[in-house]
């Protein structure tokens, strides 16, 4: 009988991540509905066309990458019959022995937060994650709720440090009073979070391959890093191993239309991630099946 999807496995997120990049490469697969996406698939612009896509994408790529992100809004969008198509792709990817990272961008403070942690990184949640996307913008400390009980159930958090869209640059880039930009300041309290965890620590951050990476000191982070930005918005795999130079492993590399545009096949779709876990192999991690 499968585990319960909403139980993590044992082992902490950071631990459990090393070991699925081993075995895989180090890529995720965003699952993302988008209506372009749809269409080209075949699938209806609806809460049933989006089930289709999604649990078929899922079922196709778990085998074969080392996580899978599932874009909330996208789901969102249909109300509480998309949640519900959501619950049913964390739980089939969660039966399949993939890691997810729900990519929720959530951030708020006090009782808030702790609400938002309770929705994604609690055993037992209908939405529980095996890690979550989160913004920082009220504070890292604001996001305290979600480390603490991410950090019981064995899950993880990326916190969004240095991204690729263009309206960031204005507060990422700010510096702050100690001298350290906005960005690099969410690094090194992301850092203190993983300080003395073996392997690594189960926080990461979000760091748009797109983005003034070299900027950022990103060495003593002791977490991994979570790379958007491949394919649509210009990033491509074989860049990463320059970009994130001074970066320790992992650096996972996240795609999604560039990848998904290979659908619906599932042969093709796995050989499509086969081939960017090759390439993401340049980062420093064996590739799938080595």
């Amino acid at each position: 009988m499968p585990a319960d999807p909403a139980q993590p496995a044992v082992g902490g997120f950071g631990a459990r991540l090393l070991r699925a990049v081993g075995i895989k490469g180090a890529l995720c697969a965003g699952i993302d509905p988008h209506p372009a996406l749809l269409e080209l698939w075949g699938c209806r612009d609806d809460v049933a066309g989006v089930e289709r896509f999604a649990l078929h994408a899922v079922e196709a790529l778990s085998p074969v990458v080392a996580m899978i992100k599932p874009q909330s809004a996208f789901f969102e969008r249909y109300g509480a019959a998309g949640i519900a198509v959501l619950e049913r792709v964390l739980a089939v990817a969660r039966e399949a022995g993939t890691l997810v990272v729900l990519d929720v961008k959530r951030g708020d403070i006090g009782s808030t937060m702790a609400g938002y942690a309770a929705a994604y990184l609690a055993d037992g949640a209908p939405l529980a994650a095996d890690a979550i996307t989160a913004s920082p913008y009220l504070g890292v400390g604001a996001l305290d709720p979600a480390f603490e009980l991410a950090g019981g159930t064995g899950r993880g958090v990326f916190v969004l440090a240095l991204t690729s869209n263009l309206e960031g640059a204005g507060v990422q880039a700010a510096v702050t009073a100690t001298g350290h930009t906005v960005a690099q300041s969410v690094v090194d309290a992301v850092a203190a979070r993983n300080a003395g965890r073996h392997p690594i620590g189960d926080f990461g951050v979000v760091v748009g391959a797109t983005a003034p990476v070299g900027q950022l000191r990103l060495g003593e982070l002791n977490g991994p890093i979570l790379a958007p930005g491949i394919g649509a918005q210009g990033a491509r795999m074989r860049d990463l191993c320059t970009v994130f130079a001074t970066a320790a492993p992992p650096v996972v590399a996240a795609i999604s239309r560039e990848l998904l545009r290979h659908g619906p096949q599932p042969q093709a779709l796995r050989h499509a991630a086969r081939r960017f876990a090759e390439e993401a192999a340049s980062l420093g991690h064996p590739g799938p099946g080595r």
